[in-house]
């Protein structure tokens, strides 16, 4: 069985030592979902939700969110972030919003929560901007599909 890395001898957490583990190349791709009735699709295609450009809105959140990742989740480390990239497909028929974000580093640990993060504020910004006009909005299957770099090398999920 696998020991959790977290978890000091004691049992009390910790923030895992990574000293000397080499600098590579990483990137983590996260997605989402945020289903929602079509009038308030149309509502963000058009650009008319009273708070604003809901998609530009939810993508400077995103990038935010990645970069403040460590302040938010107690255990991870402050990396820097090379590049975040947020983006979306609207799909009228099941009318919904899929958010993807991929974020990139060069480091000594990876940015598959600075991924997950940044796509669950995007979701989450999305509901708020638009939860005036449909509180029946619903953020589904946020999930790691790929990462890349460090000792494990690349893992696709999905």
């Amino acid at each position: 069985m696998k020991k959790l890395t977290h978890i000091d001898e004691a049992g009390r957490p910790r923030m895992v030592d990574i000293t000397e583990k080499p600098d590579t190349h990483r990137r983590a791709v996260a997605k989402g979902l945020v289903r929602m009735q079509p009038s308030t699709l149309e509502l963000i295609k058009k650009r008319q939700v009273a708070k604003g450009d809901v998609l530009s809105v939810a993508q400077l959140a995103g990038i935010t969110a990645a970069k403040q990742t460590p302040n938010l989740i107690p255990l991870c480390h402050p990396i820097l972030i090379s590049e975040v990239k947020i983006e979306f497909d609207i799909d009228d028929k099941e009318s919904t919003v899929a958010i993807t974000a991929t974020v990139y580093s060069t480091g000594k640990t990876g940015v598959e929560m600075e991924a997950l993060t940044a796509t669950a504020v995007a979701a989450l910004t999305i509901y708020d901007m638009c939860k005036a006009v449909d509180r029946g909005m619903k953020i589904e299957n946020i999930r790691l599909i790929r990462k890349s770099g460090g000792k494990s090398g690349t893992i696709t999920l999905e």
